[in-house]
């Protein structure tokens, strides 16, 4: 309508005396407000996410910076500052999200530009591309924690650039005053870094302090308004037990206070696996995971995290986690990405409770796992018998577990699919031969308590292991077992793990059963 307005007024003037001369004279005039109009586009753009189900790409929406949303946050979560609003002039608010929310910090802590306290995301940053510029944040940071035992991590804010192919990860600041001394750190955004042999499958990240951008650092090609997570799904991923505590419990540790308004960047990028376990990602982030090893886009994000938060095995250590993350919220969060119905075992609502026995093969097999189901359904249990084939489909059989009551098989992977149990179920665990209790109790033992579970632990005897047909009985494997364990872990791996079936004393197994039994449908 202005510019109408200003058309209208121009063809008056023309009709008049002197209208050229008079004309000349406004033309500056009129292109200036066309100009700074609201028909012009805005200099200053922002690439706004994209949810997977907006157009099933990673297609990017443009609008101007004042259109910009804060990040939504969890109920639970601690309350965190709006962001500036568009006519205070301030662009780079300093307000941060609390430090424990972050990183904990510690020994062995390289801490740049940050408080005590480990404060590092900052709250509603808005971040935009500019069309003439490529301009860095005036004070970047950036804080690593090296003092895990299980974990290395960096958690850096403001000018963050991600180059997948390079495998590197600019931190670039207007200021060098707080720069790294050696300006470089490397980091296998895995958690198990006491395993050397397995440390080594995870693709190693690079983070360079880079002040100002320049040739060093990249010109950004995307850039986000979220905060990224980078991890792996190397390592021993394939692995249900890894999956769940290498991988997706770390990931929710680091990730979940973002509400699912975070990217997850994946290095060892697989797909099965991410296809595996989609439905847990899925309640992490909104949007697709980017495969870092493949990218050759420059990233740019307010904030990054390098590798994960992770405590303990199938765990979470509630007073390491600084947000209030139990094994009860983790179970809260797979019960809502697998829309499993029952949250506790109510046996009064069924005629016969219902058992699920995970059958392996290979290694550490029931030789007589026929006859030990027929025990369980004498018992009085209505049995699932879970074969691999049946494990495979991780959406359909955690939707079978979380139907039943108690959850049995023999020390290894499938175990961990008790996640999945309704709260008060019974996890049973048939230690095999070979001084094992212990390795199998911080395994699968002492993480069901956490978990609301109850736990059984059934012991076999010498007589019960098929080492007894390859060694004799004042063999080290019968006599001193621990001497084996002392030899390290792949003697132990190839003598009482990968060596051994087990052949279940069926009569003495069934009275662990009927015990069971009793306390289920009692309870």
């Amino acid at each position: 309508m202005k510019r109408g307005g200003r058309n209208e007024s121009g063809k008056q003037l023309v009709s008049g005396g002197g209208a050229a001369a008079v004309c000349l004279l406004l033309l500056p005039l009129v292109v200036l407000a066309v100009l700074k109009s609201d028909f012009m586009p805005q200099q200053v753009v922002h690439i706004a996410e994209t949810s997977i189900g907006e157009a099933g790409v990673e297609g990017a929406i443009w609008q101007p910076r004042q259109q910009l949303v804060a990040k939504s946050k969890a109920a639970h979560d601690p309350v965190v500052e709006a962001p500036p609003s568009p006519a205070s002039g301030d662009e780079t608010s300093d307000k941060v999200v609390d430090a424990n929310r972050a990183l904990k910090n510690g020994k062995g802590f390289l801490a740049t530009n940050v408080g005590m306290d480990g404060s590092l995301i900052k709250s509603g940053y808005n971040y935009c591309v500019h069309a003439d510029a490529d301009v860095a944040a005036p004070r970047s940071k950036l804080s690593c924690n090296f003092s895990s035992y299980r974990t290395n991590m960096c958690a850096m804010e403001g000018d963050v650039r991600l180059h997948g192919k390079a495998a590197t990860v600019y931190v670039v600041s207007a200021s060098d005053d707080n720069r790294p001394d050696n300006g470089t750190i490397t980091i296998r955004p895995y958690p198990r870094k006491w395993e050397t042999p397995t440390m080594q499958l995870v693709r190693e990240v690079t983070i360079r302090w880079r002040a100002p951008p320049g040739p060093g650092a990249p010109r950004c090609t995307v850039t986000y308004d979220v905060p990224a997570v980078v991890f792996s799904t190397g390592g021993y991923g394939v692995n249900i037990f890894h999956a769940i505590t290498d991988i997706i419990m770390p990931l929710y540790n680091t990730a979940r206070e973002y509400d699912g308004r975070v990217r997850l960047v994946a290095t060892n990028y697989d797909r099965k696996w991410i296809a595996k376990y989609r439905h847990a990602l899925s309640m992490l982030s909104i949007y697709p995971i980017i495969d870092f090893d493949a990218d050759n886009e420059v990233r740019c994000f307010p904030s990054v995290h390098v590798g994960t938060e992770s405590h303990k095995e199938l765990g979470i250590d509630s007073a390491l986690s600084g947000k209030g993350y139990t094994m009860l919220g983790f179970r809260g969060l797979l019960r809502s990405a697998y829309s499993l119905k029952r949250e506790w075992v109510t046996p009064k609502n069924r005629v016969r409770p219902r058992l699920v026995m995970v059958l392996r093969r290979n290694s550490r097999a029931l030789t007589n796992e026929a006859q030990v189901l027929a025990a369980a359904t004498e018992v009085g249990f209505e049995v699932v018998a879970a074969g691999p084939e049946v494990v495979r489909d991780l959406a359909k059989f955690a939707q079978t577990v979380n139907s039943c009551d108690v959850l049995v098989g023999v020390h290894g992977a499938g175990l961990s699919n008790m996640v999945f149990l309704p709260r008060n179920g019974t996890v049973v665990q048939i230690v095999p031969w070979g001084e094992m209790k212990w390795p199998a109790w911080t395994s699968y033992g002492e993480p069901v308590a956490p978990m609301g579970l109850r736990y059984v632990e059934y012991e076999t005897t010498a007589e019960e292991t098929t080492l007894k047909y390859v060694y004799q009985r004042n063999h080290t494997v019968f006599t001193d077992p621990v001497s084996l364990h002392k030899q390290g872990f792949n003697m132990l791996w190839e003598t009482f793990l990968n060596g051994q079936n087990v052949t279940l004393d069926v009569d003495r197994f069934r009275g662990v059963l009927q015990h069971i039994y009793r306390s289920v449908t009692i309870t």
